[in-house]
C-alpha cells in the first residue's frame, strides 16, 4: 500500500470578542437582517489589542498535538497558510516551531481562502515521498486588522480564527488524503486584494490616490467567481479520486457565504444533513475556514473517523482547490 498522508488530529483557536451584526449596524449603514439574509453570518470573533495570528497558531497547535497525544518535538514540517501573519517577514510558521520546540522545516502558503487546501496538499507531498514523518498543518488569519470598518461590503464579511492539523505518514492506513486540485487565475487579482504595502506601493514611498492597505473587493465579481470554482474544484477532485459525489459522508467548504455554499451542495446533489455550516457563529475567518469547521464537525460528532470528507476552498488571487480525506 503506497505512503498516506493521515490526519490524526485537529485543533483551534478563536478570540473572545465576539462581533454582532448588531455592533457593525451601529457603525455602517445596514442591518442584522440584510447580513443574515445576504451572506448568513449572525456573529463573528475578532482579534483584540494584544492578540495575533501568531498566538491563535501557536494555541490551535498546541490543542492539536495534545489531542494527537504527540510532542511538539515530533513535527519535522510546520506549514502555516496565512494571508494575515505576524510580520512582512518572517513567516509566522516559525515562530510556531520555536513555541512547540520542533527542529523542523517551517514556511508560510500564501493562497487566501484556500490556503489550508493548498497546506494540505504540500504537506502531503513531504510525507508520501518520505521527505517527512510528520507535519503541522496551520490555517489561519486575522483579516480583522485588514478590513476598512466604514466599507460595508467587506467589513461585514470578515473574522479571525485558526485551525491546525497534525498529518502523520504511513504505510499500512487507509486513511488520509485521497486526492486534490489546485487552481488559479491571476488575472482576476484585482477582484480582491490589498494594494498597499508590497514591493510595489512600499510604505517608504507615497501612494497614487485610491491605494490602500485596506481590503477591497468587487463583491459581484467575487461571487460569480465562487459560485464557478467551488462547483468546479469539487467535480474535479472527485474525478481525479475516482468517487462520486455519493460517497461523500461530509461536505466540508470554505465558509464564506450561505449562498455560496447552498449552490455547492446543490450542484453536487448533497442533502442538507452531509453539509457543515458555521459561517453564521464566525463569517469568513479565510484560512481558518476549513480547518475550523473541521474542528467544529469532529467535536460535535458530525465528522468521524473512517469517514470520507470533501473540503473545498476559494480566494484570492484568484486560487480554488479542494480535498478528498478519508478521516
Amino acid at each position: 500500500m503506497p505512503m498516506r498522508a493521515v490526519v490524526q488530529s485537529i485543533g483551534h483557536a478563536v478570540p473572545a470578542r465576539v462581533v454582532s451584526n448588531d455592533e457593525i449596524a451601529a457603525m455602517v449603514d445596514t442591518t442584522d437582517e440584510w447580513i443574515v439574509q445576504r451572506t448568513g453570518i449572525k456573529r463573528r470573533r475578532v482579534v483584540v489589542p494584544g492578540e495575533s495570528t501568531g498566538m491563535l497558531s501557536i494555541a490551535a497547535s498546541r490543542e492539536a498535538l495534545e489531542r494527537a497525544g504527540v510532542d511538539g518535538s515530533s513535527i519535522d514540517l510546520v506549514l502555516c497558510a496565512t494571508v494575515s501573519g505576524d510580520y512582512v517577514w518572517p513567516a509566522t510558521a516559525c515562530g510556531v516551531q520555536d513555541a512547540i520546540g520542533a527542529s523542523a522545516a517551517a514556511f508560510d502558503v500564501s493562497a487566501a481562502c484556500a490556503g489550508f487546501i493548498y497546506a494540505m496538499d504540500v504537506a502531503a507531498s513531504f510525507l508520501e515521498t518520505g521527505r517527512s514523518r510528520r507535519a503541522l498543518v496551520i490555517g489561519v488569519d486575522t483579516l480583522s486588522r485588514q478590513v476598512d470598518w466604514t466599507d460595508r461590503a467587506t467589513c461585514v464579511l470578515f473574522g479571525d480564527g485558526a485551525g491546525a492539523a497534525v498529518m502523520e505518514a504511513a504505510d499500512d492506513a487507509d486513511r488520509g488524503l485521497i486526492a486534490s486540485v489546485l487552481f488559479s487565475d491571476g488575472s482576476g487579482a484585482p477582484h480582491i486584494r490589498i494594494q498597499g504595502g508590497g514591493s510595489i506601493y512600499p510604505h517608504s514611498e507615497p501612494w497614487p490616490e485610491g491605494v490602500r492597505d485596506k481590503i477591497e473587493m468587487n463583491g459581484k465579481e467575487v461571487y460569480r467567481f465562487a459560485v464557478h470554482a467551488m462547483g468546479d474544484a469539487c467535480e474535479k477532485v472527485l474525478a481525479k479520486a475516482g468517487m462520486s459525489a455519493e460517497e461523500i459522508d461530509l461536505f466540508v467548504p470554505h465558509q464564506a457565504n450561505i449562498r455560496i455554499i447552498d449552490s455547492a451542495a446543490k450542484r453536487l446533489g448533497l442533502p442538507e444533513e452531509k453539509v457543515f455550516v458555521n459561517v453564521d457563529e464566525y463569517g469568513n475567518t479565510s484560512g481558518g475556514s476549513v480547518p475550523l469547521a473541521l474542528y467544529e464537525a469532529e467535536v460535535t460528532g458530525r465528522l468521524k473517523r473512517g469517514m470520507t470528507v470533501l473540503t473545498v476552498g476559494f480566494g484570492a488571487g484568484l486560487v480554488w482547490g479542494a480535498n478528498i480525506i478519508r478521516w
